[in-house]
C-alpha cells in the first residue's frame, strides 16, 4: 500500500495509466543506463543505440498491451461491483484463476450473488404479510396482472372473518393468529391466488373461472370451515363473510373488487356467514 500511495500524484485518477508509466520507466532503464554509458567513455556507438532503441519500444509497445488485456478483468470486476452497488441485476462473473485476479472475480460474484438474494427477500417481505405468510395488498396487485386474461372470466373475491376481534379477546392473539394462517391453506386451489387484506379481511383470486364456479368453491370452504372451527371455540365455529364479483382484466380489476366489497358487506348485513355474487346478488346459504 506504500508504494500505490506514493505513486498516487501519478495519474491520479486512471491505475491503469500509473502502472503503464512505472513499466515504461523500468522498460527504459536499459536504454538510459547505456546512453550513460556511453556519454562517460565518449564512446558513441549509433548503430548499437538505434538497435536498443528499437528493442525498446517494441518492448514497450508489446508490455503495454499486455498490461492493459491483463488489466481488463480488474477494470471489469469493478464495473460488476459498481452495478452489484446500485442494486442492478449483472450477468454472468467470468471465472478466474487462483491468482489476484481469480479470487477478485469470485468476491465480486459472491457479493453480487448475495445481493440479488438480498433484494430478493426484501422484494418479498414487501409483497408479504408477515402473520400469515399471504400476500398483502401490493404483493396481490402485482401478481393478479399476469392471471387475468380478456378471453376469460376470473372471479375477484373480498371475505371477512366474522366476529373475529373476539376470537382474540378470547382466546388470545396467539390462537387469533393461528386462525389466520390456517384460513385460506384448505379449499382454495392451488391456481387461486389469496391475499391479507388487511386485519381479519383477506382478497382472493379466482383465475379462469366463472361466478357459479365460484361460488361453489367459496361456499365450499365456508362449509369446511363452519364444520372444523380450527378448535378455536366449542359453542360455535369460526364463519365468514365473502363477496364476489366477475374480472375480466386489470382495467375492470377496482371496480370488480369495489363490487365484491359492497357484496362482503351485503352478506354481512343480511346475517354473515355467507356468500353473496355480484351483479346477480345470489344468497348462497
Amino acid at each position: 500500500m506504500r508504494f500505490y500511495a506514493s505513486t498516487r500524484f501519478l495519474f491520479p485518477r486512471s491505475f491503469q495509466l500509473r502502472v503503464f508509466t512505472v513499466c515504461f520507466g523500468a522498460v527504459h532503464l536499459p536504454l538510459i543506463a547505456f546512453c550513460v554509458t556511453q556519454m562517460i567513455v565518449n564512446a558513441w556507438d549509433w548503430r548499437l543505440f538505434l538497435s536498443l532503441l528499437g528493442a525498446t519500444l517494441v518492448g514497450t509497445a508489446a508490455g503495454i498491451a499486455g498490461l492493459s488485456a491483463l488489466l481488463a478483468p480488474i477494470a471489469h470486476a469493478t464495473s460488476l461491483l459498481r452495478a452489484v452497488q446500485r442494486g442492478e441485476p449483472i450477468g454472468p462473473v467470468p471465472t478466474g484463476g487462483e491468482d489476484l485476479v481469480g479470487a477478485l472475480l469470485a468476491g465480486v460474484s459472491d457479493a453480487a450473488a448475495e445481493t440479488a438474494a438480498r433484494i430478493d427477500r426484501l422484494a418479498e417481505a414487501a409483497e408479504r404479510d408477515v402473520l400469515t405468510g399471504l400476500r398483502n395488498r401490493r404483493g396481490f396487485m402485482d401478481a393478479i396482472v399476469p392471471l387475468l386474461n380478456d378471453d376469460r372470466s376470473s372471479v375477484v373475491g373480498m371475505i371477512d372473518l366474522d366476529h373475529f376481534k373476539g376470537i382474540n379477546d378470547r382466546f388470545g392473539h396467539r390462537e387469533g393468529d393461528r386462525v389466520l394462517r390456517a384460513f385460506l391453506e384448505r379449499g382454495l386451489r392451488r391456481t387461486d391466488l389469496a391475499a391479507r387484506w388487511g386485519g381479519e379481511e383477506f382478497a382472493i383470486l379466482l383465475p379462469d373461472t366463472d361466478l357459479d364456479e365460484a361460488n361453489k368453491i367459496v361456499n365450499r370452504l365456508r362449509v369446511t370451515l363452519n364444520g372444523e372451527g380450527f378448535g378455536v371455540s366449542p359453542n360455535g365455529p369460526v364463519t365468514f363473510s365473502c363477496g364476489l364479483a366477475i374480472v375480466r382484466n386489470y382495467a375492470s380489476l377496482t371496480g370488480a373488487m369495489h363490487k365484491a366489497d359492497v357484496a362482503l358487506y351485503d352478506a354481512k348485513r343480511a346475517g354473515r356467514d355467507r356468500v353473496i355474487a355480484c351483479p346477480d346478488a345470489i344468497l348462497a346459504e
